[in-house]
C-alpha cells in the first residue's frame, strides 16, 4: 500500500469514475473525485428525457449493488442517475462536485492538477474517466454557415415539444438517432439521414434478451480489436417497432443530403426541401482537452493508451473509452472490469513511486 499522503485524482463522478475510485479504494489507494457537474451521476443527468438503457436492470449494475426495481424492466435515464449517486454516497471517497478539471501538468513523476477555481491539487496518479458527452462531434456540413434554419447536436436535445409541427432531418444512424427520430416523427415530419441502411439486432432472442447471450456467449468481454472484424456497421438494438415505423415512413430514411443553402436541404437526387431543424446525432469524441498541456493526445485528441492505460505518461490511466478492452468498456455492466485492470497498473506505479520517496 502507498504510503503517499497525495489522492489519486479521478476526474468524473459518472461510471466510469465511480467504478474508478471503487477499484482504487480496494486495491488500497485514496480516490479523490472531482466532478464538473453539480451531481455525482455524471452526465447522465443531462440525457434527452426518454432515453432508456439498453441493457435490462440485471445487466446493467456494479458488481455487489444491484439495480433496483424489476430485474428484466429496463431503467430510464433518472434511474440511472439515482442509481450512481447512491453508489457514490456509499463509496468511502471524498466526490467533489462543481470542480472543473482545466489542465494537468507534471514534474519528478507527480502530477498537479488544476481546477477552474484556481485551486491546484496536487496527484499521485490520475484516472480519466471524464467520458465524451461533454465534447459532442460536429461535423462540418457544406452550407453550415449560411442555413437559415436550426442545427444542433443531440447532446442539446431533450424533448420532442419544442419541434411539433417542423420539418425536421436527424443524421445518424446509431440507437441515438434512430429513438430521437422516432418519437419526433410522432409529433413532426421527420427524415433521418444515413450514409448506409440502418443495420437492425433484434433485442430479444429465444425468449431471451440480447445482453443474456453477450454474457453466456463471452462477447461482451472480446477483445476490442475483434470489434471491428465481427461489426462492420452500427447496429441498432431494436424490438421490432424502430423498424417498423421505418418501413411506414415515420420517420422516412434518406441517404444523407448533399449541402444546406439557406433554408434548405438539398438532397443527394438535386431535389432542395426547406427545413426547420437539423439534429446531429453524430456521436461524441473523449472529454480529454485537460490533458492538452502533458503531450498525452495525439493530434486528434485521442488518448494514446494501450487498453486504458497512458503510453506516455505511467501514473495516467483512462476509463470510459468506447471499446477501450472490449465491447462492454464504457457501460455499466462492464466497466469495472477495465476498472480493475487500469488501476493494478496505476497502484503499481503509486507503491512503487512511494517506495522511493524520502523518509
Amino acid at each position: 500500500m502507498t504510503s503517499s499522503t497525495d489522492p489519486v485524482v479521478v476526474i468524473g463522478s459518472g461510471q466510469s469514475g465511480l467504478a474508478g475510485a471503487s477499484a482504487a479504494l480496494d486495491a488500497g489507494l485514496r480516490p479523490l473525485v472531482l466532478e464538473a457537474s453539480d451531481r455525482s451521476a455524471g452526465s447522465w443527468p443531462q440525457y434527452y428525457d426518454s432515453l432508456t438503457l439498453f441493457s435490462p436492470a440485471k445487466y446493467s449494475s456494479f458488481p455487489g449493488v444491484p439495480f433496483p426495481g424489476d430485474p428484466d424492466g429496463y431503467p430510464a435515464r433518472d434511474d440511472v442517475a439515482r442509481y450512481l449517486e447512491s453508489y457514490a454516497a456509499g463509496l468511502d471517497a471524498e466526490i467533489r462536485t462543481g470542480t472543473r478539471v482545466t489542465s494537468i501538468d507534471t514534474s519528478g513523476g507527480r502530477f498537479t492538477v488544476h481546477t477552474a477555481t484556481g485551486e491546484e491539487i496536487s496527484a499521485a496518479g490520475i484516472i480519466a474517466a471524464s467520458g465524451s458527452f461533454a465534447n459532442p462531434h460536429i461535423p462540418q456540413l457544406p452550407g453550415h454557415d449560411g442555413f437559415a434554419g436550426t442545427i444542433l447536436h443531440v447532446a442539446d436535445y431533450h424533448d420532442p415539444r419544442p419541434y411539433a409541427g417542423q420539418r425536421v432531418v436527424v443524421v445518424g444512424a446509431g440507437n441515438s438517432a434512430i429513438q430521437v427520430s422516432y418519437e419526433l416523427a410522432q409529433v413532426a415530419t421527420v427524415t433521418l439521414a444515413t450514409r448506409e441502411p440502418v443495420s437492425f439486432v433484434p433485442q430479444r432472442r429465444l425468449g431471451r434478451d440480447l445482453h443474456y447471450w453477450l454474457k453466456v456467449s463471452g462477447a461482451d468481454r472480446l477483445p476490442a480489436a475483434w470489434l471491428t472484424r465481427l461489426f462492420s456497421s452500427t447496429l441498432v438494438i431494436d424490438t421490432g417497432r424502430y423498424q417498423a415505423a421505418l418501413a411506414a415512413g415515420r420517420p422516412d430514411r434518406r441517404p444523407v443530403f448533399k449541402a444546406l443553402d439557406g433554408p434548405d436541404v438539398i438532397w443527394s437526387d438535386g431535389s432542395r426541401e426547406p427545413v426547420d431543424t437539423v439534429i446531429l446525432a453524430t456521436g461524441y469524441r473523449p472529454n480529454l482537452s485537460y490533458l492538452d498541456g502533458l503531450g498525452a493526445l495525439d493530434q486528434r485528441g485521442l488518448p494514446r493508451h494501450d487498453g486504458g492505460t497512458s503510453t506516455t505518461h505511467p501514473g495516467l490511466v483512462y476509463l470510459g473509452i468506447e471499446f477501450q478492452r472490449s465491447f462492454s468498456s464504457n457501460t455499466l455492466r462492464g466497466v469495472h472490469r477495465d476498472a480493475t485492470h487500469v488501476v493494478a497498473a496505476l497502484a503499481a506505479y503509486v507503491n512503487k513511486a512511494a517506495m522511493t520517496e524520502p523518509a
